[in-house]
């Protein structure tokens, strides 16, 4: 039976007097691709940065069975919880295989290490042809596969998404997802924040809804994506 990886309980995030998550509960099962939509401003980076502990939060965040919420971020990484985060985040002056390696900088592992970098290079070739390039003049899409497989260079088994097609031309899209749909066959479990309701459900097998920093639906994809009012609100229907 699958168990769950990630719960949040009453999760809260707060910018000075403004509540930019009030008190949500979710849950995302090992193995599972969960996604999280809504419009902007809705709370759902807040919401992946208090997962990842990226900023302060209220209520509970179990991982593994483990109380993290009183972790640092660094903490979660050889724990296995890794985000990719909103805009890609790479470090734009070092070289594409160094960005690949910062995200291993936790693991002793060399020969290990060598053979995963192979593996992101079978994954994302685009990124074994560009490996001695600086990060910084790569084009979106070739930044967000830099993202990704930096995040999967710490062999992570839960993989935080915000926004990954966020910027990029309908053609790269496609192939960013094809690239996180083998991530999720390899049994890495996913929670995906996108603003392309439509696109999310597809690819994941459960969806939550979220308005305003509260979670107002929450169903399967199939559900979701036959429901009235999420047809209206996020599918141009």
């Amino acid at each position: 039976m699958a168990r769950a990886l990630l719960e949040a309980l009453n999760l809260q995030v707060h910018y000075g007097g403004i509540a930019a998550v009030k008190g949500i509960s979710f849950v995302v099962e090992e193995g599972e691709m969960v996604c999280l939509i809504g419009a902007n401003g809705a709370g759902k980076t807040s919401t992946l940065k208090a997962l990842a502990r990226m900023i302060p939060s209220r209520g509970e965040i179990h991982y593994d069975r483990e109380r993290i919420e009183a972790l640092p971020g660094h903490a979660l990484i050889a724990r296995g919880l890794a985000l990719v985060p909103e805009g890609r985040g790479v470090f734009a002056r070092l070289t594409v295989v160094e960005n690949l390696m910062m995200g291993a900088y936790h693991r002793e592992d060399s020969r290990e290490i060598s053979s995963d970098l192979e593996k992101i290079y079978g994954l994302l070739p685009r990124l074994k042809e560009r490996r001695t390039q600086v990060a910084g003049t790569l084009s979106g899409g070739e930044q967000q596969m830099l993202a990704i497989g930096r995040a999967l260079m710490g062999r992570p088994r839960l993989l935080l998404l915000d926004e990954p097609s966020m910027g990029l031309a309908p053609l790269m899209v496609e192939k960013v997802f094809e690239v996180v749909r083998k991530v999720a066959a390899e049994g890495v479990t996913i929670l995906l924040v996108e603003q392309n309701a439509r696109l999310a459900l597809e690819v994941c097998s459960r969806g939550y809804v979220m308005e305003s920093g509260a979670i107002t639906l929450a169903d399967s994809s199939a559900a979701l994506l036959a429901d009235p009012r999420v047809r209206a609100a996020y599918l141009g229907e």
